[in-house]
This record gives C-alpha cells, structure tokens and sequence, in this order.
C-alpha cells in the first residue's frame, strides 16, 4: 500500500502540476483537500479537475461561515490592517492548514503538501499553523525543492502532461480568491510604475464607470460584529456576499500597495475587498463613538502588532489569543447603526447612533450650556501644563546665571 500524502489544493496552476509531480517523485498516493473558503465559481468542477490531474481522491470542506465568524470578524473587531491598508484575506490560510490536518491525521497520511512559492508569505502561514497543529507530519513545499523556476516554465509542465489549467503566458497573473477578498500579482503588476488595468477586477467595477448616483446603507452591530444590512438581519456569509455587491457596484474596496513582506522583499499587490473595506470603515465610525479616548487609542496600537501576527502567520499562538481578548473586551458598547454613503469608490459617514454613545450633545455644543463650567478649563490647563511651566523657568533661571 502506498503512503499518503494530502495536497492543499486550489486547481490553480501550482496546485494542479504538484499532483503529477508527487506521482513522479514520491510515488504517493496524493489526497486533494480543497477547502472552501468563499472562492465561488472557482470551485466548479474542482473534484473533476482534481481527478483529472492524477489525485486518487478528493476532499471539498466548506469552511465559509467558520471563516467569517471565527477569523474575519474577529480581525475586523481589532481594526487590523497590514501597513494601514491591507485587510489580509491570507487569514484563510490557519483555516486551511486546520483542515489540512484533519484530513491528515484521518487519512493517517505522513506528509502534507503546499504550492506556497519560497519568495512568499504562505509558506510561513501554512507551515507555523501546521507545526502547531501537527508537528508529527512532514512538509513538502515542491516551490523550494523541483526544477521549475517560473510561472512560464509552470505552464509548460502542465501542457506537456495534459494538465487542465486556465493560466496562460499571455495573463501570467497569480489570483487569490474568498469570500473576504481577491488579489492580484505578477504579469504586469510587477512594476509599480505601472497602473492596474481594468480587466483585473472580477469582484469591483472601477470608480470612474460606478454608477453616477450615491447608494446609501446602514448597518447594524452587536458587541462590534455585524448583524444586519439596512436593518435586515443576517447569517456572516449572506452580510459578507451583500456587501461585496454593494461595493463592488460602487467601486469601494480597491487596495493597490507595495507591502513588506516577512520573507524581506517588496511586492506589489492590487486587492479587492469591497465588504470588507465597508465593514472597516463603519466599524470605525461605530467606535468613535462607544470607546472613550484611552481605550481608543491603545486599541489602535495595539492593532498594528495584531496586524503583524496575522500577517505573519502567528494565529496560533498565546500572544495572538491573548490580544484577541483585549479586542474583544473593548467591544462589549460596540453595539449600534452606522450610515454611509457610497459614490464611485469613496465610502462616507452619513449618521450613527449607539445606546451607548459617549458623544454627549449638552456638553459639546458650541451654544450656550448649564453643564459646563468654562472656568473649571483655567485650573486643568495650570496642573496639565506645570511641568512644562517648571522645565521653562528653570532653563530661564540657567539662562540668567550663566
């Protein structure tokens, strides 16, 4: 009986030619696990097109509602963003090596194989996710061991051996694709000098041919999770795949950045993430108004470093569950109904309201008031400012000596 190997697999070119070239380098008998984590139409006919591409079997695992509620939502209630504008859809990866392992240690396979390139992130965020989850199992990362040195080169070895694949070398792009987000790189894009072109985008129709009216919506929150859009309540997934049509007709959501990535080098990426981009900037709005200034702004700290474990691929581990926690203790009066305004890519505030708002109209009215005592302002300022005022007198009494 031969071992076992599981392939996280996409049907995308890499995944693809790693099915025969395990065959041919291991004699394996190689077990495709396609996790579903929003990729849609992508997955039609993923199990033929495994099959046909030389697996002896076939996993389909949908994962989408654990991925919004146990790791999207999360992410949005920290406020995350990588570098201050990537929304990291890669947070698919811990998922999908979880289930990567669950399938392994099902089918007692000893290895578990990735088409993660060495130039990128996903290595590291499938093998720290595997090594928690299943240290006993061996890794194969084929991008760091065959011969094949190209996306070009890619195409090649799966024609010679009649490999189904859509890549071409006329549209080299590598895409990623989920329920959270869809990004762009290679081909063209690898010069920053260049613009994106239109015909990348599946999920936004570009700014200037959204349509020439503004959309209106609002949506409603409980402890810093979304629950209803234009106050209709429903599941993670149906509010995800309503936002992204919402903004994708809008044009809201196009991320175009050259990021750092963990293995050193820069890259250029162009993503969409409509809902996404919608969830952020409302959930943004809701806690200006519920969080009181200190929270605010340790929060916003505190994001970056939980932008930098996300990233880099630490899901789990203590630190990351550890800081989970604080998010999720600030979002306890996170709770109310955000408005915006949608036109041609720009999303706008347009009301909210909390029950637990902290904006109180009495106290910060520019008209006359009976609350507040504009004299009690003379006695803070003095104690706010008398270690600058000592420091002052005191180069000032220097000054004199001297």
């Amino acid at each position: 009986m031969k071992e076992k190997v599981i392939l996280a697999y996409s049907g995308g070119l890499d995944t693809s030619i790693i099915i025969p070239w395990l065959k041919e380098n291991y004699d394996y008998e190689v077990i495709a696990v396609a996790v579903d984590v929003g990729q849609g139409k992508e997955l039609n006919g993923l199990k033929e097109k495994a099959l046909a591409s030389g697996a002896d079997k076939v996993y389909i695992e949908d994962v989408r509602q654990e991925f919004v509620a146990s790791y999207l939502f999360p992410m949005l209630k920290s406020g995350a963003r990588y570098e201050g504008k990537y929304l990291m859809g890669t947070l698919s990866r811990p998922l999908i090596a979880k289930k990567l392992a669950e399938v392994a240690k099902k089918e007692n396979a000893i290895a578990i194989a990735h088409g993660a390139t060495g130039k990128g992130n996903d290595q590291v965020r499938f093998e720290l996710a595997l090594k928690w989850l299943a240290p006993e199992i061996a890794i194969i990362a084929p991008w760091r061991i065959w011969d094949i040195k190209s996306r070009e080169e890619a195409i090649q070895y799966a024609q010679d051996r009649g490999i189904p694949i859509t890549a071409t070398k006329e549209k080299p792009y590598s895409e990623d694709r989920n329920i959270w987000y869809m990004s762009h790189e290679g081909g063209t894009l690898e010069s920053p000098q260049n613009e994106s072109p239109e015909d990348i985008y599946e999920i936004i129709t570009s700014p200037e041919k959204a349509k020439d009216q503004a959309e209106y919506l609002s949506i409603d929150f409980e402890k810093g999770i979304p629950v209803a859009v234009n106050h209709i309540k429903m599941n993670s997934i149906q509010l995800l795949e309503s936002l992204n049509e919402i903004g994708g007709r809008n044009g809201i959501g196009i991320v175009d950045i050259v990021e750092n990535r963990l293995v050193g080098m820069k890259v250029r990426g162009v993503y969409e993430c409509p809902g996404g981009e919608i969830l952020y900037q409302a959930h943004a709005i809701l806690e200006s108004l519920c969080l009181d200034r200190d929270t605010s702004h340790f929060k916003s700290k505190m994001s970056i470093d939980y932008a930098g474990l996300i990233y880099d691929g630490k899901w789990f581990t203590p630190l990351r569950e550890s800081m989970a926690s604080f998010f999720d203790k600030t979002q306890e009066t996170v709770t109310g109904t955000v408005k915006l305004k949608l036109y041609k890519g720009n999303c706008m505030p347009a009301g909210i309201y909390s029950e637990y708002s902290l904006h109180d109209k009495d106290l910060a009215t520019f008209e006359e008031d009976a609350v507040y005592d504009q004299k009690d302002a003379q006695g803070f300022i003095n104690l706010f400012g008398l270690p600058f005022k000592v420091k002052a007198l005191n180069l000032l009494k220097q000054k004199k000596d001297n």
